[in-house]
């Protein structure tokens, strides 16, 4: 997951991140924002720019894992009926009975086919690469890619809820650090009338 990593610029790293989940830094729950903005050396521009910057980042990284999740979701179904197709094809095994299926030959135009009694199936593993398999190759094989889709799948959904919490936390982060600052404008402004009456 290297690909979706924020990198962590100058000596915010080690003030911002409470927490990382697989190359994603987390996001400090700040509870007073002048400790936080001393404690960083940062007036307020500074620190809001960054956590404007860490919230695009945030972002970025939430478009690639939503991508990568789609890519699952849709290949977690192709294996199920990969694996029901096999199961069929070794049920018909020695029956003597023909299997008729209808194929996809291309988008939208399909074919009828007559599968007679074999022992094998051949299996897309993608490059433009296909291996005959026999029947419990097959299905030990595409178990093993389910199982893997699946997990992929769960930690995937967990990044992503972990990545919304961050992004939460940073969206309130940039509102109390906002309105923080202008209450100091207005407490300063206050004192100026104060003083020019």
């Amino acid at each position: 997951m290297a690909s979706t990593s924020i990198e962590t610029t100058s000596s915010f790293s080690s003030q911002t991140t409470a927490t990382e989940r697989r190359g994603i830094p987390g996001a400090q729950f700040v509870e007073d924002v002048q400790t936080y903005l001393s404690q960083l050396g940062l007036d307020v521009n500074s620190a809001l720019a960054f956590l404007q910057e860490r919230l695009q980042q945030y972002k970025l990284v939430e478009m690639k894992l939503l991508a990568q999740q789609r890519d699952l979701q849709a290949k977690i179904p192709d294996i199920e009926k990969c694996l029901d197709v096999v199961a069929t094809l070794q049920a018909k095994k020695g029956t003597g009975e023909d299997l008729v299926a209808d194929f996809e030959v291309s988008e939208g135009i399909y074919s009828r086919a007559r599968i007679q009694d074999t022992d094998s199936v051949c299996l897309w593993l993608g490059a433009n690469v296909m291996l005959e398999y026999s029947y419990e190759e097959a299905t030990s094989l595409l178990q093993k890619n389910l199982d893997n889709a699946k997990a992929s799948l769960e930690v995937l959904i967990a990044d992503l809820q972990f990545l919304r919490d961050q992004v939460t936390i940073t969206q309130v982060t940039i509102a109390r650090v906002y309105n923080w600052d202008v209450h100091q404008r207005r407490v300063r402004q206050a004192t100026t009338v104060a003083k020019d009456s």
